[in-house]
C-alpha cells in the first residue's frame, strides 16, 4: 500500500506509538486479542486494520484512535474530507474525522457483496450501533445472528464478540457508530 507523500501510514504510527511505549508485539498481542502476526502485517502495511482492531490498539497504546486515523502533513483543505480505508473485504469513512479524545465515532462502511470481515470476531469495550442504508447483512453478537437489512438498525454491547458479513448479492453500505468509554 502506498501512501501519499508527506503522510506517515497508519502501520507505521501503530508501530512508533508501540515503541514509544516501550510495549512488545507479545504485549500488544495480549493487550489486544490479535496475533503477533497479525500486528506485524499491520505495522508492516501489508494488512489495514479493521474499526474494531484500531479500538483494540489505540485502547491498549492508551491513545486516542484518530490518532491512528489522522493523515499527516496534508493541507488544511485535505483534511477537512472524508478519507476512506480499506480492508480486505471492506471500506470504512470516519464520518467524526476531529474526534480526537472523543468517546463516540462514526463510520461509513460498504462490505463488499457476500464477504465478510477476516472471519475476526471484534470486541471491544463500549457499544456500538449500526444502521443499513442499502444491502442486507448478517450481525452476529455473541451466539445471536441478527439479520438486517435496509433501514434496519442494531444496538449491542460491543464487550461481545461480534462479527458482519454480507449476505447480500450486492455491497452493503452502513452507518457504525461506537461509543468507547
Amino acid at each position: 500500500m502506498a501512501a501519499k507523500k508527506g503522510i506517515t501510514p497508519i502501520g507505521k504510527r501503530i508501530k512508533k506509538a508501540r515503541l514509544d511505549k516501550k510495549m512488545s508485539l507479545e504485549t500488544m498481542a495480549n493487550e489486544t486479542g490479535l496475533s503477533k502476526e497479525t500486528l506485524t502485517n499491520i505495522e508492516a502495511g501489508e494488512k489495514r486494520p479493521s474499526v474494531g482492531n484500531l479500538l483494540q490498539i489505540s485502547r491498549a497504546l492508551h491513545i486516542d484512535s484518530g490518532f491512528l486515523l489522522k493523515e499527516q502533513d496534508e493541507a488544511l483543505e485535505e483534511r477537512s474530507r472524508a478519507y476512506t480505508k480499506r480492508t480486505d473485504h471492506y471500506a470504512y469513512t470516519s464520518l467524526t474525522p476531529n474526534a480526537e479524545n472523543k468517546h463516540l465515532k462514526a463510520f461509513r462502511i460498504v462490505v463488499e457483496a457476500r464477504k465478510s470481515h477476516d472471519g475476526v470476531g471484534f470486541q471491544h469495550e463500549g457499544e456500538e450501533f449500526v444502521h443499513v442504508l442499502k444491502g442486507a447483512v448478517e450481525y452476529r453478537v455473541g451466539d445471536h445472528v441478527n439479520i438486517l437489512k435496509k433501514g434496519d438498525s442494531l444496538h449491542f454491547n460491543s464487550a461481545i464478540k461480534h462479527d458482519l458479513r454480507n449476505t447480500g448479492k450486492t455491497d452493503a453500505e452502513l452507518i457504525v457508530v461506537v461509543y468507547a468509554p
